[in-house]
C-alpha cells in the first residue's frame, strides 16, 4: 500500500510539477531556443516522408495527423499497432509531449502549429496518452483549433496523433 502511495504522489508531482499549464511550459522553452519551424522540424525522407522528427524534443511524429480518429482506448491501440516509415514503436504522446506542439502566437481557428510546419493537421481536439487524475473516466487532449489542453470522456469519438521516440537517429541538434 505505501508503494501505491509514493507511486501516486511521484506521478502528481511529475504531472503537476508546476503552477503553469502543459502549454505554458511548452511554449516557454520553446521561446528559450528561438529557431524557425524550417529548423525545428525534418522531414525524414528514409521513413517514406511519412515522418516528422522534432529537433526540439527529440520525438518522431507522424506527418499526416488528420487521417485517423477514435476513443481514447482506439487511439492507444491504433498508435501501438501503428508501421510507419517502416518502423514500429509508436505509442500516444503524453500530454506534455502533444502541447510541446503548440506555438501559442497563431491564432484561432488554428490548427496552433508553428508557421512553416510540415504536418497534415486539422484544428480539432488531439488525445494524449495522459489520463485525467481528477476523473479516471478522463483523458487530458489538445484543441489545436485555439491550443489550449483539455480533459475529455474517453470514450468520445477525437482525433489521433501518434508519436515515437527518436532514438537513434542521427540529426545534428539545434
Amino acid at each position: 500500500m505505501l508503494f501505491i502511495a509514493a507511486a501516486t504522489v511521484l506521478a502528481l508531482s511529475i504531472s503537476y510539477r508546476s503552477h503553469e499549464t502543459p502549454v505554458e511550459l511548452a511554449s516557454s522553452s520553446a521561446r528559450e531556443q528561438d529557431f524557425s519551424s524550417h529548423d525545428r522540424f525534418v522531414v525524414l525522407a528514409d521513413w517514406d516522408n511519412e515522418a516528422v522528427f522534432d529537433r526540439q524534443t527529440g520525438l518522431v511524429w507522424e506527418r499526416s495527423a488528420n487521417l485517423y480518429f477514435g476513443s481514447w482506448a482506439a487511439a492507444k491501440k491504433r498508435c501501438e499497432k501503428l508501421s510507419l516509415g517502416k518502423h514500429t514503436g509508436w505509442r500516444l504522446p503524453t500530454i506534455f509531449e502533444l502541447a510541446s506542439l503548440v506555438d501559442p502566437n497563431v491564432p484561432s481557428p488554428g490548427p496552433t502549429l508553428p508557421s512553416g510546419h510540415p504536418f497534415s493537421a486539422v484544428p480539432r481536439f488531439y488525445w494524449s496518452s495522459t489520463s485525467d487524475l481528477n476523473n479516471n473516466a478522463n483523458a487530458w487532449g489538445v484543441g489545436f483549433n485555439i491550443g489550449d489542453v483539455g480533459s475529455g470522456v474517453k470514450s468520445a469519438i477525437d482525433y489521433i496523433w501518434c508519436v515515437r521516440d527518436g532514438d537513434g537517429l542521427r540529426m545534428t541538434p539545434l
